[in-house]
Order: C-alpha cells, then sequence, then structure tokens
C-alpha cells in the first residue's frame, strides 16, 4: 500500500453497509497495520431507519453530524436534539461504556457519527448537551477556530479516549502551529488521532454550482518513522494521525472546514498533552496581539 493511501481515506473508501466510514472498529472491514487506539463509524439514516451495535470491549460517542436521533442504550432510550449540520454550533452527545448495546434511530433522517476506543474500565451512559459543551474560541487573527470540548476530560468521565470537534472559518489555519503527541513523557502523552472533516460554502460567498467545498490537511515526520500527508480533504473524508508532527488544517478561502478529532493512546493518563514543532511554535506569542476572527462563533 503506499505510504500516504494508508493514512487518508476519501468519502465511502472505507465503507461496510449502513456505515459510510467504518475505521478502527473491531467489525471494521478496513484494516489499518498498526492502529489500534481509536475507531470511527459515520452512518446516513434514511427517515424511519435505524442501526444497531452489539455491546463490545468499547467505550463510544454518539455525535449527531445532521439531524436529531433516539439513541437505545441498555434498554434506555435518550433523544438527542441533534442539528441543521456540524456549522451550526454545538450539538447533544451520548457516551455509552463498555459492554453497551445501542440502537440509533431518527424519525426524519441524518447522519451520525460514533467514536470509539478499545476500553477496559466501564463508565456509565450519559448524556451531554448542546447547553453543557464548552465552547472554546481558539487562537486569533488568521488562526481563530472554535472547539467544542464535549468529550475531553474536563467535560466526560471516560476510560481512555479524547473527543472533541473543530469549525475553522474561510481562510484560516487550526491545528496550528504543527503539534504531536506520539510519545509518552513529560508534557507529552501518545494518541492515535483521527480527523474526520466536512466542508461548506461560507456564508455570504456568491452562489456558484460548480463550488467544491474543500480544505487541506498536513501530517509530517517528527522522528525517524515515515509520514508525508497533504490531502485535499472534502465532506467525509477521514485522515488518521498514528505518529508525527500534524497541522495546519486549513480552511481555503470560500469554504469553511470541520473536523471530528477522535484521540486515544496506551498511556496511563487520559490526558491531550502536546510538543509544538521547534520551528513554529513561536506563533502562539502572537496570538494576544490579534483580535478574534469576528465570524465566530457558529451558532445555530
Amino acid at each position: 500500500m503506499p505510504e500516504t493511501s494508508q493514512w487518508v481515506y476519501p468519502s465511502g473508501s472505507a465503507s461496510e453497509g449502513v456505515w459510510q466510514t467504518s475505521l478502527g472498529a473491531a467489525d471494521s472491514a478496513v484494516k489499518v497495520p498498526g492502529w489500534a487506539h481509536t475507531g470511527i463509524k459515520v452512518a446516513s439514516l434514511a427517515p424511519g431507519q435505524s442501526v444497531t451495535l452489539s455491546g463490545g470491549q468499547e467505550e463510544r460517542l454518539v455525535i449527531p453530524l445532521e439531524g436529531a436521533c433516539t439513541v437505545t442504550a441498555d434498554g434506555t432510550k435518550y433523544e438527542l436534539r441533534g442539528r441543521r449540520s456540524v456549522f451550526a454550533g454545538p450539538t447533544d452527545v451520548l457516551y455509552s461504556g463498555v459492554g453497551t448495546p445501542l440502537t440509533l434511530s431518527s424519525e426524519d433522517g441524518g447522519r451520525f457519527a460514533i467514536a470509539l476506543a478499545p476500553a477496559s474500565a466501564s463508565y456509565p451512559v450519559r448524556l451531554v448537551t448542546a447547553e453543557e459543551t464548552p465552547r472554546e474560541l481558539r487562537g486569533s487573527g488568521v488562526c481563530s477556530r472554535q472547539v467544542h470540548n464535549f468529550g475531553t476530560p474536563g467535560t466526560l468521565e471516560a476510560d481512555r479516549f479524547i473527543v472533541c470537534e473543530v469549525i475553522t472559518p474561510a481562510g484560516n489555519w487550526s491545528s496550528y502551529p504543527p503539534h504531536k503527541h506520539d510519545e509518552e513523557k513529560d508534557g507529552e502523552t501518545s494518541l492515535e488521532e483521527i480527523y474526520y472533516f466536512e466542508t461548506q460554502t461560507a456564508a455570504g460567498a456568491p452562489a456558484s454550482p460548480g463550488a467544491d467545498p474543500m480544505g487541506y490537511a498536513r501530517v509530517y515526520a517528527s522522528d525517524e518513522r515515515p509520514i508525508d500527508v497533504s490531502a485535499e480533504v472534502r465532506t467525509g473524508d477521514v485522515v488518521l494521525v498514528p505518529y508525527g508532527w500534524h497541522g495546519p488544517a486549513m480552511a481555503v478561502p470560500g469554504y469553511d472546514l470541520y473536523y471530528l478529532n477522535v484521540m486515544a493512546g496506551p498511556g496511563r493518563v487520559r490526558e491531550w498533552l502536546i510538543s509544538d514543532d521547534p520551528h513554529h511554535g513561536w506563533i502562539r506569542q502572537t496570538w494576544d496581539s490579534e483580535p478574534m476572527d469576528p465570524r465566530l462563533p457558529f451558532t445555530s
């Protein structure tokens, strides 16, 4: 397999039955050599359609991307109000621990993601509402972006994974400065990472029937392990980050960029600790002197 194609999965290239994307799960048809700690599933459900996952040795987080759904977890029903799109602000999400069977159904249909990670300790089912989700505006100037921290340690009690989502306005850079989290050492944790992308034509852009919303993602080597990814991404595409510097994720002019991040690793602590690429880390020092992008926050 060519080195880049091992880490980049265009929409539909990792499909499995009802799942448009099924990567990293124990039942995934697409196996990624060496990938062990994270997974993602994405399904589009027609009105009235449902999908079931049996209980497994993994924890899961259900994230509505478009539309509302009902999730039955261990016999109890939870209503996730969902949203119009991933660019419409936070959504309700549902966490389930080890061994919990799930059924997703949607009266009006929609698209739904499930982040997952192999786990050993079991935590109770929890609904995190949109109102409870911390909304962070990070960076400034052309590095301004919006982060929804619904699955991070400060918000959600879980065993292994860290899950959040990021919205980057057209023309801005996120996942910047480039950073890594591929070693267990002071100030850094070892975490695999999944980027699931969506794109849209920015609000106020001229109407163009031929518009092709896209963005770019970069991953490159931080040590002797080879990796060199410069990927053009669109809605439904996935980039895996097994190690190395990653960033920027670029929202090109005219198109907003969204990504869902799923991280987990083998370390003792569930914490996102990173090292910046020393060539570019200085950029953080400029943020205090620049204003936040006035297009933020994205809301419903």
